[in-house]
């Protein structure tokens, strides 16, 4: 199972800020989340890739905005993962300021895809980004991903609470369970980026004749 437009996404370029992303036009969407919750991963699965993103043995390691292109109007963004406590402290600072700026001031950024370990509740860095976004009007898709380490009825369980809390706090956000190693969760995300990149998607039913 693939999409017709994320399969097609390749590397672009990597910036360390703003001033050196490539030009603000189009559509993008981002994906952030803290360095362990599987973010690669996931990316690598939504664009049917095994390295387009690689995966670091070490968290944290990732320290740029790097840009991935589908075609000419549309980009997949992974971002710098945040929360990781063993990166020296000025180089945090440095690139999460350059976060910063990405997410408030970039006019082709349409949503951010939000990843969370389905394993354990909101961490405090993930609830600031979820005030942040809303502050912004910013569309999030949280992604509770591991979900295949869960039984169904916690996994359920675990997506049901956050559900209620986006419910109540922020309703520019939205959630789903999500593994990379099952591939679980696939069509829901595809939909979701279909929609904040305006892209429409023919899906080809298959009829008995």
């Amino acid at each position: 199972m693939q999409h017709p437009l994320y399969q097609k996404a390749e590397y672009l370029k990597s910036a360390p800020d703003l001033s050196h992303c490539p030009e603000d036009t189009g559509f993008e969407v981002a994906f952030a989340g803290r360095s362990n919750a599987g973010k690669s991963s996931a990316l690598n699965v939504i664009t049917s890739q095994k390295s387009l993103a690689r995966i670091s043995k070490t968290p944290g390691r990732t320290q740029m905005l790097n840009f991935f292109s589908c075609d000419e109007d549309h980009k997949l963004v992974d971002l710098p993962g945040y929360g990781y406590a063993k990166v020296n402290l000025k180089v945090k600072r440095a690139w999460e300021v350059g976060l910063s700026a990405y997410i408030e001031e970039r006019k082709a950024l349409k949503g951010l895809v939000l990843l969370m370990d389905s394993r354990m509740p909101p961490t405090q860095i993930d609830i600031t980004m979820l005030d942040w976004t809303f502050s912004m009007n910013l569309p999030v898709h949280v992604l509770l991903t591991k979900s295949d380490k869960l039984k169904k009825g916690p996994a359920q369980a675990s997506l049901l609470k956050l559900k209620k809390l986006l419910t109540e706090n922020y309703p520019h956000a939205t959630a789903q369970l999500f593994s990379s190693l099952k591939r679980q969760g696939l069509d829901t995300v595809w939909q979701k980026l279909d929609e904040w990149m305006e892209y429409e998607r023919v899906i080809k039913v298959k009829t008995k004749q």
